[in-house]
């Protein structure tokens, strides 16, 4: 696969960062309090993000602000929580070596629910320049926040 096939599979492009944690700017750190995350990437179509999670550490429901993307789970298991029609949830766990691609309006919170640490690589294009939080009301999806890159992250 080139370059150029790797930068339109954002998946692909995840699993070879995740093969090469030499090559990465810092090495992992785990953050006992949230979640730790480190940009090893930017480039005109894409980002490319390592996270840690403890167990228990997660994030809220949210979009990527139009960004389609895909993550790569290195070690440990995380657990995708993803909002279907109307405001329902479908969880989906994924182990080591795994990992899922998603489109531009995908809605998701990801949680280590396992007694290990994780860590995984995630892969936006283009790169994240907004994040929305939701909940699931009584109403159905509510909006929380909206969240600008360089700013709130």
């Amino acid at each position: 696969m080139t370059a150029v096939d790797l930068r339109l599979d954002h998946l692909a492009l995840a699993t070879r960062y995740a093969a090469e944690p030499e090559e990465w700017p810092v090495a992992p750190r785990f953050n006992p309090v949230d979640r730790w995350y480190h940009r090893l990437h930017v480039a005109d179509d894409h980002e490319v993000w390592l996270l840690t999670w403890l167990p228990g550490q997660g994030t809220d429901l949210h979009d990527h602000g139009g960004s389609s993307g895909a993550f790569h789970v290195l070690t440990g298991t995380l657990t995708e929580d993803t909002v279907i029609a109307p405001a329902g949830l479908r969880s989906r766990e994924l182990g080591e070596g795994s990992g899922r691609r998603f489109g531009s309006h995908h809605i998701h919170r990801i949680t280590n629910r396992s007694s290990r640490p994780a860590i995984s690589i995630h892969v936006y294009g283009p790169a994240l320049s907004t994040m929305t939080r939701y909940r699931v009301g009584l109403g159905g999806l509510e909006v929380l926040t909206v969240e600008k890159a360089g700013v709130q992250w």
